[in-house]
């Protein structure tokens, strides 16, 4: 059984409420505000706006986003990016001129708790 995956686009000018599940690529080039947003990949263009936490595999930041962002492979801030929240992804990238605030946290297993595992490390006789 293949699944099929889109790109939904909210356009510039466009605005949308709520909670959002999509299967494929989501592109914001408008405004999305809602509790949370659970998506394949994200991109938001320079001139999109999210107010909202966000599940994803992959996020690609141009534009403004508030909220938390939790990304399964990677999160990737150009440097137009703006983002108050906090982070959490195995893979990070940041370029020079975004500006950002929030805690990160750098993880291969997103479940795990990276105190516990790095206090464990510290404690290992070796």
């Amino acid at each position: 059984m293949s699944r099929e995956s889109t790109k939904t686009v909210i356009g510039p000018g466009s605005f949308f409420e709520g909670k959002f599940y999509v299967n494929g690529e989501l592109e914001v080039q408008g405004k999305f505000e809602g509790a949370s947003l659970f998506i394949d990949t994200l991109v938001i263009d320079k001139r999109g706006k999210i107010k909202s936490n966000v599940k994803a595999n992959n996020v690609v930041v141009e534009g403004i986003i508030i909220g938390n962002i939790q990304a399964r492979n990677r999160v990737m801030l150009l440097p137009t990016a703006k983002v108050l929240g906090n982070i959490k992804t195995p893979e990070l990238i940041i370029q020079n001129g975004v500006i950002l605030e929030g805690k990160c946290t750098i993880l291969n297993d997103l479940e795990k708790s990276p105190s516990e595992l790095v206090g464990k490390l510290y404690d290992e006789k070796g």
